[in-house]
């Protein structure tokens, strides 16, 4: 396996992040490969704790992408910023800050990391300007101890940081790489077939479109590993080709505790 020793904590919360995946399902990760590929790399929970010394990480969020370009061409400079933000915060400046207009990408991404860290569960949303519009959370504390920004930035200049389509990413991937593969869950019967995803549509022709460049990665001689809905929808698309898993896990999203409990979410791998 291509990997560098030590695990990575990730820096960013994120809705639908796989921290619990890692914790959960270590022994799907523990495979050979040359690279390692995300299309959908959000928090990045899986790609830290794979630790690759090789790697192309793509997210159609380019705000998100261009913070982890921040940490990998200048981290000292975020971390910076960042502490500067820790010592300002409070109610009246996160709401200041949420409203800002960062010019350079190093005041972006410690803008981007300290909203992430102070608004309501880690949740990135923003308006029909594209404006962040998520209100402050709960939490308040700005740096973390398991903050290692340096770390990050050594393990990012082995990736190929990318913000386009993921198809394009997947068309790319080889025998010998490993693609874990976590979209937005669309089902068929929900909203009509799409999902909005930030500021973008997911669709169900996008599920669709992910299967086939899936199926031809696998083809090509690539492992699979993807997340998706446990829905009937889903398991049609990829039962033929995959092997399919139900797996379990506890659901923290919902403010008010009546609404967590298990969520079922499907385990796709080749």
């Amino acid at each position: 396996m291509t990997t560098q020793n030590g695990k990575i904590a990730p820096f960013l919360k994120w809705a639908g992040g796989k921290r619990w995946l890692v914790k959960l399902r270590d022994d799907l990760l523990d495979t050979g490969f040359n690279r390692y590929v995300e299309p959908f790399l959000g928090s990045g929970a899986v790609f830290f704790h794979v630790n690759p010394t090789t790697s192309i990480l793509n997210d159609k969020n380019k705000a998100l992408i261009d913070v982890y370009r921040a940490i990998k061409n200048d981290h000292s400079r975020v971390l910076y910023l960042l502490n500067a933000h820790s010592k300002k915060h409070s109610k009246e400046y996160y709401y200041e800050m949420r409203a800002k207009k960062c010019r350079n990408q190093f005041s972006k991404a410690a803008q981007f990391i300290y909203l992430n860290r102070t608004c309501w569960n880690g949740l990135y949303r923003v308006n029909l300007k594209g404006d962040f519009n998520v209100p402050k959370g709960t939490k308040d504390k700005v740096l973390l101890d398991t903050d290692n920004f340096a770390e990050i930035a050594n393990l990012l200049h082995g990736a190929q940081l990318e913000d386009g389509d993921f198809e394009k990413v997947i068309d790319s991937t080889v025998e010998g790489d490993l693609v874990f593969i976590d979209p937005p869950y669309t089902a068929n019967h929900n909203n009509n077939g799409f999902l909005k995803y930030n500021e973008h549509i997911f669709s169900w022709k996008d599920q669709i479109r992910l299967r086939d460049a899936t199926l031809k990665a696998k083809n090509r001689g690539a492992k699979i590993i993807l997340t998706n809905a446990n829905h009937g929808s889903v398991r049609e698309l990829y039962s033929r080709h995959f092997n399919l898993q139900d797996i379990s896990r506890a659901s923290v999203l919902s403010g008010k505790k009546e609404y967590r409990g298990a969520v079922q979410e499907l385990l796709i791998t080749s």
